[in-house]
């Protein structure tokens, strides 16, 4: 449970002069019910398991760089970054340190360790974290290069589940070229574990939203050492980085990969971007740049814009979205009854998302309120695209007809008895077998009356 302190009402204070009471009001309500969760415990790995995978390492071939940019970073950290990347499970790997800083701090203390796999680059000077990482890529050797800060630190078996990742991935035929896991924050001296972001799998609306992918990430060395870190989005680099590898391999989404185990502690203190957002606002701008940036990349005729919640953005299109985005089959959005979310996106099995969540709450990491790629949504709130209209007509039974001056199907013309879970899975399977995606979009919105 996370305590009521001095950043938490900092956090309430700016919250409240950006998105007035009535939001506040119903987010501090939200936090409040979220307290009442069960706690969360991180638990190490256990002894007998590190051998176990330290003895399962040996028939891996995998090399990983891991590379740090650093800049008078605290000893006590620093020391807790290396030292959780000497502990890894899995032994084929190389840290790299590219340090700016203006002293020896850092590398004093990096001469105290006596391991040939860690090593020391200095840099003449500190040209931005994004300028510094790129000078690191031209010594990574590793088959993947993966991102960790300096003050963060890995989980002992995260290297060993991102090589088991890779290696499972030759097994079937895939050279995966992107990897990440969950997270969660720790607080300054890890006594206190906290906030996991139990993640999904690659969904490309969400992560144009937000970067949900976040750490830890892996990349191919040769895919990272081509793309770079781009300096004009210091603050956002990582999110730039993963948008732009994204972009290469959207053709080939089967080359990335989540791995939905917890394996990076992000440490929260005073100066970090988790305990005090407002202190680094050029990171969320330079995020909103990113998400930009990617749409004009792909010719999506749309803007990037903030939301409520910090590091938050949705694409507000210039024309309607199935005009727009030529790989959207259709868009559908939440229903609502008594003031809470009854359907919407739904889940292959037949589950719905935020199912119960009052409507305005924001649900888990404010997933509720982001566009999102979806297995499939209602068909009694949904727009489909007129190539795919031919198929809804099959499925459905009636003829795809809309609402008075909308696209939106209008409901009423199904046949009465009509399943209607059954019939959106159907008719949404349908239309990403021909090749497109489904978008949840929770601002396209209707109230149900009567039985859902």
């Amino acid at each position: 449970m996370r305590k009521i302190n001095l950043a938490n009402l900092k956090k309430t204070i700016y919250y409240l002069r950006r998105n007035g009471l009535k939001n506040t009001w119903y987010a501090a309500r939200e936090r409040l019910e979220e307290q009442k969760m069960p706690p969360y415990f991180f638990m190490p790995l256990e002894a007998q398991e590190a051998e176990r995978q330290c003895r399962a390492s040996e028939a891996f071939a995998v090399t990983f760089s891991v590379v740090v940019p650093t800049y008078h970073t605290k000893e006590e950290y620093l020391r807790d970054m290396i030292d959780s990347v000497v502990s890894q499970t899995y032994p084929k790997w190389e840290l790299l340190l590219a340090d700016a800083s203006q002293d020896d701090s850092v590398e004093t203390v990096v001469k105290t360790y006596q391991d040939a796999r860690i090593k020391y680059i200095h840099l003449d000077e500190n040209a931005g974290i994004s300028e510094n990482t790129n000078q690191a890529l031209p010594y990574v050797t590793g088959d993947y290069t993966g991102l960790l800060d300096h003050d963060d630190v890995l989980t002992q078996d995260a290297l060993y589940e991102m090589a088991g990742a890779i290696e499972a991935g030759k097994k079937r035929g895939i050279e995966l070229k992107l990897l990440y896991s969950d997270e969660d924050k720790c607080n300054g001296d890890r006594t206190e574990y906290y906030e996991p972001h139990r993640k999904e799998n690659f969904n490309l609306d969400l992560l144009l939203c937000n970067n949900y992918i976040c750490h830890f990430m892996v990349l191919k060395s040769t895919l990272i050492k081509e793309l770079g870190f781009r300096r004009e989005y210091d603050g956002a680099q990582d999110y730039d980085l993963a948008l732009r590898a994204v972009g290469r391999l959207l053709d080939e989404e089967n080359q990335i990969a989540h791995i939905p185990k917890v394996l990076y502690h992000w440490r929260c203190h005073v100066e970090s971007t988790a305990q005090n957002p407002q202190s680094k606002q050029y990171a969320y701008e330079a995020g909103k740049r990113a998400v930009q940036d990617f749409a004009d990349r792909h010719g999506i005729a749309a803007g990037a814009v903030h939301m409520k919640h910090l590091g938050f953005y949705r694409l507000e299109y210039q024309e309607p979205i199935l005009r727009a985005r030529a790989d959207l089959g259709a868009v559908g959005g939440r229903l609502l009854k008594q003031g809470r979310i009854i359907s919407g996106r739904l889940s292959e099995d037949g589950s719905v998302f935020y199912e119960g969540l009052p409507a305005y709450y924001s649900g888990y990491m404010h997933r509720a309120v982001l566009q999102q790629d979806a297995e499939a949504v209602d068909i009694r709130l949904i727009e489909v695209r007129e190539e795919c209209r031919g198929l809804f007509e099959q499925i459905a039974g009636v003829p795809y007809t809309t609402l008075p001056g909308q696209e939106v199907f209008d409901a009423s013309t199904l046949p009465e008895g009509t399943d209607y879970r059954a019939a959106s899975i159907a008719l949404c399977r349908s239309i990403r077998a021909a090749g497109y995606r489904i978008l949840w979009e929770p601002e396209l919105s209707s109230c149900l009356k009567g039985n859902p």
